[in-house]
């Protein structure tokens, strides 16, 4: 049994889920907050938040939509740990007569861009993306300059960067934004698996992962899709905290459709505490991470 207790995360909506997968799928800041709430009261001690236009249920930056879940967490919950996104404005889609040109699809954005919401909202604890990676049939591109540009914003929000790792060269470049000084050491850390052309979703890839990162460091680790509840297992029994959520499985079993966030939740919360874990609640979380 671990000496710690284990922090799940819900990432209750994500940006690239669509409405058309699943009836449910939280698209209003009201339906957001309130898939938050849910999660929380299933046993999640974070939320991990995107906001979607709520006419069409695309994804959205929009500052405004943040700061209206935001009010209504705050509103009902003000110790739960909201998790705000910076990953959107990083993919690429060349054209294919001339591949420097931008084709439909590209959502590229200046650095500070992405991160506006952030140093106006003030969250607790917000992604920085460090991968630049072919993913699926797109680019993700994150240069260690426009990583160190966004750290920027991060730190003068007084927001805790929690570093989104999708392969090992994301940790290198970590690693050596801590030695610079742009990062503070030795991190809040989450392995991605399962996204194609990127870390795979097994024992070994978690346990090398987890080699690389500077002693006292934080982790935790989700698997996308058929992965999500096995990686559940395999971050706790390798020490780490977990995450699920709508963002990365939609399914409570094979072929069959989660209700809601919450029960994907207490699956993980199952998992955790079968195995012989105890779940943290936000507030021992908070201490966990050293947040306010």
């Amino acid at each position: 049994m671990h000496a710690r207790k284990t922090l799940i995360t819900c990432a209750v909506t994500g940006n690239i889920t669509r409405p058309d997968q699943h009836p449910h799928l939280p698209i209003t800041p009201e339906q957001i907050a309130n898939a938050s709430l849910e999660a929380a009261r299933a046993g999640a001690a974070a939320v991990h938040i995107h906001v979607r236009d709520p006419q069409t249920g695309r994804p959205s930056m929009d500052v405004k939509l943040y700061r209206e879940v935001i009010e209504r967490i705050r509103a009902v919950d003000d110790v739960l740990i909201i998790n705000l996104t910076t990953g959107p404005g990083g993919r690429f889609v060349p054209s294919e007569d001339d591949p420097k040109i931008a084709a439909p699809g590209t959502t590229l954005l200046p650095p500070e861009k992405r991160v506006e919401h952030i140093l106006e909202l003030k969250p607790d604890v917000c992604s920085l993306d460090l991968n630049t990676m072919n993913s699926g049939a797109e680019v993700v591109i994150n240069t260690p300059k426009n990583v160190a540009r966004m750290a920027h914003v991060i730190r003068e929000a007084g927001v805790k960067p929690e570093l989104e790792i999708f392969d090992s060269g994301d940790i290198h470049l970590a690693r050596d934004l801590i030695k610079d000084g742009v990062l503070e050491g030795p991190g809040l850390w989450t392995f991605v698996t399962g996204v194609k052309y990127g870390f795979a979703a097994s024992p070994e890839t978690l346990l090398y992962a987890r080699g690389l990162l500077p002693p006292g460091a934080i982790w935790s680790a989700f698997g996308i899709g058929r992965f999500e509840f096995p990686m559940v297992a395999q971050a706790w029994l390798a020490g780490g905290h977990v995450r699920v959520g709508f963002e990365d499985n939609l399914y409570i079993g094979k072929g069959v459709l989660a209700e809601n966030n919450a029960q994907l939740v207490a699956r993980a919360k199952e998992i955790v505490t079968m195995l012989g874990g105890e779940i943290a609640t936000s507030r021992e979380a908070r201490d966990m991470l050293g947040l306010a």
